[in-house]
């Protein structure tokens, strides 16, 4: 990746700095766009509102198959250990194209992966309760359905990625990423809220067409008015170019993965990462199971409303701290910052975890995983933003490693959690080994962790 700097700005910027960080951003500040153009605040705006419904719209769909699970399992007779593989296949899917999808992104365009992506997810979610009532063996169709489903997701977010560092200007990342990155949660508000209903009323089946009809729908927005219409055929030779690695691209990989803090932030996001999946998975089961006559519009609903404030607040108190350090010199570097953020995530997260273990009735149950999904998007200001801290130069794709990591280790663990139930049919030692599992990353983060750079 090149950089074009101007001495005159850094001339002017770099007198007096006391901090490298602070220099490290001056400097940030300075590059320019490699393709020359950056969305202007006019064009930005559309765009923004534009990709918060398609990361709302990923959500709906991820999150469609665990609020019907139950129902399915009941209709098709799934134990606990099948519901576990149907809803971990997602995961095998998802962990095969978050590299290459940022890869392919970053030399042909996010925006023309963004539509394909969103195609051909939206198709198959669309697709799938008339086949499964066609086909003879339900559970196979959908465990490839969900497989396909997450193929085609796990390119979103590198692509995402690959669109705002060409596009959004490096002074206005930060608030394009949180405002477009809050439709995970309002999305998964939003399906938890009429997902029950709809299910409740008519049946799993239109779940999937509630989620998928406006994903297709949200493509041809994109084809038609913010892509012009224009012809989005990818050709093999393309494909085949934009995956040819450099020299340089490999001696870089080399010395990232030699450095300890880049290890300590991979440990700590796929510990975190495989935890959110398993609670995001089993937790509709769980209170199903445990509280037969509560409303599954109320525990797939207030758990997300309690997040969206959470996350934004994490964010917010992360700044002002950042900002501390500069300003009042009260010893906030940015690695504590980042470890404070990732103990509230991770730590304090936990304990309600574990809590679930003791709570005694339904809503003492939907308080304890509302605080612990709430604190769980502290981690958003914590190692997923310590990724730009240690290699700004390729936080895109080393974060799609993370991902990588975070989604094969949630296949595991979905997997090996409907295991413990169906066994023991013990949720507690589900919930304990969450908070086992979040410990150990939290330590190795906090024992490893730095905020430097490692990729220069």
């Amino acid at each position: 990746m090149a950089f074009a700097v101007h001495d005159d700005s850094l001339k002017n910027n770099t007198t007096g700095f006391k901090h490298s960080g602070e220099l490290q951003r001056v400097l940030a500040n300075a590059t320019t766009n490699p393709n020359g153009k950056f969305w202007s605040k006019l064009e930005a705006k559309p765009w923004i509102a534009f990709l918060f419904v398609g990361t709302c719209l990923v959500y709906c769909v991820r999150v469609t198959l665990p609020i019907c699970v139950a129902t399915m399992a009941e209709q098709f007779a799934w134990d606990k250990t099948q519901s576990g593989i149907v809803l971990g296949s997602f995961f095998w899917g998802y962990c095969l194209t978050q590299i290459i999808g940022g890869h392919i992104s970053d030399r042909l365009g996010g925006d023309k992966i963004l539509l394909l992506s969103a195609t051909a997810w939206g198709s198959v979610i669309t697709l799938t309760p008339l086949i499964v009532h066609w086909t003879s063996t339900p559970i196979t169709f959908v465990t490839l359905s969900r497989f396909l489903m997450g193929l085609f997701q796990g390119a979103f977010y590198p692509s995402l990625s690959s669109l705002f560092s060409n596009k959004v200007r490096e002074s206005d990342r930060a608030f394009t990423n949180s405002a477009v990155c809050t439709g995970s949660q309002v999305g998964t508000l939003i399906i938890g809220a009429f997902g029950s209903v709809l299910l409740d009323w008519y049946g799993w089946e239109t779940v999937f067409y509630f989620s998928g009809l406006p994903s297709i729908l949200w493509a041809y927005c994109m084809w038609k008015y913010f892509l012009n219409g224009e012809d989005q055929i990818i050709s093999l030779e393309s494909l085949g170019n934009s995956l040819m690695n450099s020299r340089d691209d490999k001696v870089a990989w080399r010395k990232l993965f030699k450095s300890a803090p880049v290890w300590g932030v991979i440990v700590a996001h796929v510990c975190i990462s495989g935890t959110f999946f398993c609670l995001l998975s089993w937790m509709p089961t769980f209170f199903h199971d445990s509280f037969p006559e509560s409303k599954g519009w109320v525990f797939n609903v207030v758990p997300w409303a309690v997040a969206v404030p959470f996350s934004l607040f994490g964010g917010i108190l992360t700044d002002h701290l950042v900002k501390l350090e500069f300003t009042l010199f009260l010893g906030f570097d940015t690695a504590k910052v980042r470890k404070l953020m990732q103990v509230i995530a991770m730590g304090l997260s936990s304990i309600f975890t574990v809590l679930l273990s003791y709570s005694g009735s339904y809503y003492q149950s939907l308080m304890c995983i509302s605080a612990s999904l709430g604190l769980q998007t502290f981690s958003h200001s914590g190692v997923t933003v310590n990724v730009q801290d240690l290699a700004p130069s390729c936080a895109g794709a080393l974060f799609g490693v993370m991902n990588t990591g975070g989604a094969l280790f949630g296949v595991a663990l979905v997997y090996f959690a409907g295991y413990l139930i169906e066994t023991s049919g013990s949720w507690p030692s589900v919930f304990s080994l969450i908070s086992i599992v979040n410990t150990f990353g939290l330590s190795i983060f906090v024992i490893f962790g730095q905020a430097t750079r490692v990729d220069i």
